[in-house]
C-alpha cells in the first residue's frame, strides 16, 4: 500500500525556515548546540519520520538595506552555521531517521561534495542525502570570493557536469571492493577501484576516488528547483524531491507533469517521491490551534519578508516605495529564484510593486498554513495525497521544536490510524525507508 513520505524541513540558524521564529516563545535559544538538533532529531524519530533536511545559505540576506545591520538587528536568518556537520550531529544522536544537507554545486568542488557526503554516509549507517542547489544570489557570490552569481541556466549546465562527477565518484568503487585480508595482504580489489577521467565545458578532474561504497550504496539525491530549467535538472537527477505547489489542483498538473519528465529519462516515476511544503500549526482542538496560529501571525516583521525578498532576487528592495511598480528593466535583472519572480507576475497581470511580490509570496510568513485539529491537518494531506498531487510532506516549523512535537503528537497517530504513514521504519537505511534499492552503477547515463 502506497504510504506517505515524511521529511522534517530545518535550518541550522537561529529560526526555522520562518525568519520570525526566533521570537516564539517556546522556540529554544541553544541553536548552536548538537544537542539542539539531536532532540528534533530523536523527536521527527518517534514520529517515523524518513529524513531529515538542512536547508542552506552562503551568506546572511544582507542584500536589503545594502549592509547587514537591520537583518543583524531583526535576527533574519544571520546565523548559519555548517549544515554539514550538523547533520552528522543529528544522525549520531538518531538511529534510523535518515538525514539530509545542502551544498552547493556553484560554489564547491565535486571531489569535495563527493567525499565529504560519503564519509557522513558511512558515520551514520547509510542514512544521508544530498540536497543539489545551484545557490541563489549575489552575496553568496560575495562571500564565495566571485562579483557576481553565475547566470541562472548556466549554473544548472555546471550542475549537470558537478553531478556526472560525483556519480563517477560514488561509482568507483564496487560494493565489494574492499578484502581487507590480512593473511594475503590484499587490501582492496584493484579491478574493482576505477579512476575517473572528465573534462566538460565548466568543470575537470582526473583521479581516483577514496572513500568506499556506503551501507546504501551511495548518498541519497534531493533536488528542489521549480524553474523550467530546475525540473528539466531534477527529472534527470534526482531520488527524491521537494516542491511548493500553490494548490491541490495546480499540484496533480504539475506532479503529473513532473512525472513523465522523468519517465522520458528512461527513469521509474514511481521510484522518485514528490513532497511539497506543509506548514501545520496543530492542537488538540481548531480553537487551539487558530490561538497558537494568531500569535505566530504577531511575530512577523516587515523587514523579515524585505529581507529575504532581497535575498531570494538579488534586488534591495528598500530603495523602492511599496506602492511603486518595478520597472520592465528592473524584473529582467531580477535573478536568482526567477521562478518566484514570475510568479507575482503571473498573478498581478501587471508591472508589481514591493507591496504585490510581499502579499503574493508571503516571504517570512508560513504560507497556506494547516491551521486546525489532528483531523483537520489530517484531511488535507490525505486529500493531497490520495488525490496525486504529491507523495508526501515537507514539514516547515513555525518554531522548533514545538512544531515537530505537536505534529508527532497529534497528526501522525491520526495518519496511521488511516495507514496513510508508515508506523515503523522498514529498514536501517535511508533508501530502504524510501523504497529505494541501491543504487545501480550507471543508472543516471
Amino acid at each position: 500500500m502506497r504510504q506517505m513520505v515524511m521529511v522534517g524541513f530545518l535550518q541550522a540558524q537561529n529560526c526555522t525556515t520562518l525568519a520570525s521564529a526566533w521570537r516564539h516563545p517556546d522556540a529554544r535559544r541553544d541553536f548552536t548546540s548538537a544537542a539542539y538538533y539531536q532532540y528534533i532529531g530523536q523527536v521527527l524519530e518517534a514520529g517515523k519520520f524518513q529524513m531529515a533536511f538542512f536547508d542552506d545559505r552562503l551568506a546572511m540576506p544582507d542584500i536589503y538595506g545594502g549592509n547587514p545591520a537591520e537583518v543583524v538587528a531583526n535576527g533574519v536568518r544571520v546565523v548559519k552555521i555548517d549544515p554539514v556537520a550538523t547533520m552528522m550531529a543529528m544522525g549520531l544522536g538518531t538511529k534510523y531517521l535518515g538525514v539530509g544537507s545542502t551544498a552547493s554545486t556553484t560554489y564547491y568542488e565535486p571531489f569535495d561534495v563527493a567525499r565529504r557526503f560519503q564519509t557522513v554516509d558511512h558515520m551514520i549507517g547509510g542514512r544521508a542525502a544530498w540536497n543539489v542547489v545551484t545557490s541563489v544570489n549575489d552575496g553568496e557570490a560575495h562571500n564565495m570570493g566571485r562579483d557576481v552569481h553565475m547566470e541562472h541556466d548556466a549554473r544548472y549546465d555546471r550542475a549537470d557536469e558537478f553531478m556526472e562527477i560525483v556519480l563517477n565518484c560514488w561509482e568507483s568503487w564496487d560494493d565489494d571492493a574492499l578484502v581487507v585480508d590480512k593473511k594475503s595482504g590484499l587490501f582492496a580489489d584493484p579491478n574493482k577501484v576505477r579512476r575517473q577521467e572528465f573534462q566538460g565545458k565548466y568543470l575537470k578532474t582526473s583521479g581516483t576516488f577514496t572513500v568506499p561504497r556506503s551501507p546504501q550504496g551511495h548518498p541519497v539525491v534531493i533536488q528542489a528547483g521549480s524553474s523550467p530549467r530546475g525540473k528539466v535538472f531534477s527529472a534527470k537527477w534526482a531520488e527524491t524531491v521537494f516542491v511548493g505547489y500553490p494548490d491541490v489542483e495546480d499540484g496533480k498538473k504539475q506532479y503529473k507533469e513532473f512525472k513523465d519528465a522523468i519517465a522520458g529519462h528512461g527513469r521509474d516515476p514511481d521510484s522518485v517521491t514528490v513532497n511539497t511544503i506543509a506548514y501545520p500549526v496543530v492542537a488538540e482542538t481548531r480553537s487551539e490551534a487558530e490561538d497558537k496560529m494568531a500569535l505566530i501571525d504577531t511575530l512577523y516583521k516587515e523587514v523579515d519578508g524585505l529581507s529575504l525578498l532581497s535575498e531570494a532576487l538579488n534586488f534591495d528592495f528598500k530603495t523602492k516605495g511599496m506602492d511603486e511598480a518595478f520597472s520592465a528593466e528592473e524584473l529582467d535583472g531580477m535573478s536568482g529564484m526567477q521562478a518566484m519572480r514570475n510568479r507575482v507576475m503571473q498573478q498581478t497581470g501587471r508591472n508589481p510593486t514591493v507591496r504585490d511580490f510581499l502579499e503574493v509570496t508571503r516571504r517570512g510568513r508560513p504560507r497556506e498554513a494547516i491551521v486546525g485539529s489532528a483531523k483537520d491537518v489530517a484531511d488535507r494531506l490525505e486529500q493531497w495525497f490520495v488525490e496525486r498531487a504529491c507523495d508526501g510532506f515537507v514539514v516547515a516549523g513555525t518554531h522548533t521544536p514545538g512544531t515537530f512535537e505537536d505534529f508527532v503528537k497529534f497528526v501522525v497517530p491520526e495518519l496511521q490510524r488511516r495507514g496513510l504513514y508508515q508506523k515503523d521504519y522498514k529498514g536501517a537505511t535511508l533508501r530502504e525507508n524510501l523504497g529505494l534499492g541501491m543504487p545501480q552503477n550507471g543508472w543516471w547515463r
